[in-house]
């Protein structure tokens, strides 16, 4: 025969409300964490990088005119803060290879291209221009910078 002991009870009762105030107590936490994760995963996303190759490498003559002409070839990667920025920047591609193709062609100081310094300001430039271009056309998209991959200039 079995007898069950009264102390045996009141710990099983304890034991069973413990249970109870810890599940609800944690549960919301667990779920508060849970909404935490997601929403970090999610600013990862968007603040993930994300290089955009614009195919093909650029090519045009730069310098004064009527002088000797020089090439300068560019292969171009734009760097973008989150993905999201991709398809406004290939739905607007051919409007960007334009501003970048006038920009290179507007170069005439090749000492200045040449130089890592002149490198650097029209790496900044071609990044204005193209926020330019995503600016006005309504985008909400901006890019954080230019990339050359390839960066050539033959005299």
């Amino acid at each position: 025969m079995n007898i069950v002991k009264p102390m045996t009870i009141k710990r099983k009762l304890a034991l069973h409300l413990l249970l109870v105030l810890c599940s609800v107590t944690f549960w919301p936490g667990q779920a508060l964490a849970e909404e935490a994760e997601e929403a970090e995963e999610v600013s990862e996303e968007k603040a993930a990088t994300d290089y955009i190759a614009m195919e093909p490498a650029f090519v045009t003559h730069v310098g004064e005119p009527g002088s000797k002409i020089t090439y300068l070839k560019a292969a171009v990667t734009i760097r973008a803060s989150g993905a999201t920025v991709r398809p406004a920047v290939e739905a607007h591609m051919p409007r960007l290879r334009h501003e970048l193709v006038m920009l290179f062609g507007e170069q005439t100081d090749l000492d200045r291209l040449s130089s890592m310094e002149g490198q650097q300001a029209l790496r900044e430039e071609a990044a204005r221009r193209i926020n330019g271009v995503l600016e006005e056309q309504q985008t909400g998209e901006t890019i954080t910078g230019v990339l050359f991959t390839e960066f050539v200039v033959q005299r």
